[in-house]
């Protein structure tokens, strides 16, 4: 197989992740619920070679458009992804990801005591922080957090 030969074929209508962080692919699959049972075919593509990236992973989603929400969430632990909607195997739209101001509902916050792990019905909220990496800072209870808890939850690890 040469190198300019598709791996993988095209989609018909859908979306199309790429550029996301090398290893990340199976967590952008966590961030948008995606487990296998919904019937969406899926490809994905792990550790390709790019010449921006050096190695990046693909995710392609036959059949399902992202909300922004998710895309925001993507760009939390990929800020290099684009996002490709693709409608009768054309390209529609093309964006690059943009790390947001606030987040809603994702992640957990890692202050026990905050309202929103208790059973109170509310949602967790962040603010973003870009001035040093990134981090999120609780909107109910100021706790601060990093992208390494994140991940951490996305792994199934807090």
């Amino acid at each position: 197989m040469s190198e300019r030969e598709l791996r993988v074929r095209k989609i018909e209508n859908g979306t199309v992740i790429d550029h996301i962080s090398a290893g990340f692919a199976l967590k952008v699959l966590k961030i948008l619920g995606i487990t296998g049972k919904e019937r969406y075919i899926i490809t994905i593509s792990m550790n390709v070679p790019s010449q921006k990236l050096g190695r990046k992973d693909i995710v392609k989603i036959e059949g399902r458009e992202l909300k922004s929400e998710e895309v925001d969430k993507i760009a939390l632990i990929s800020p290099n992804a684009t996002i490709n909607i693709i409608r009768d195997f054309r390209v529609v739209k093309k964006s690059k990801v943009k790390i947001p101001e606030k987040l809603s509902g994702f992640p957990r916050c890692i202050n026990p005591n905050c309202i929103t792990n208790s059973r109170e019905p509310v949602k967790p909220k962040f603010r973003v922080d870009k001035t040093d990496g990134i981090s999120l800072r609780c909107e109910y209870c100021n706790t601060v957090t990093d992208i390494k808890n994140v991940l951490s939850q996305l792994e199934g690890n807090y």
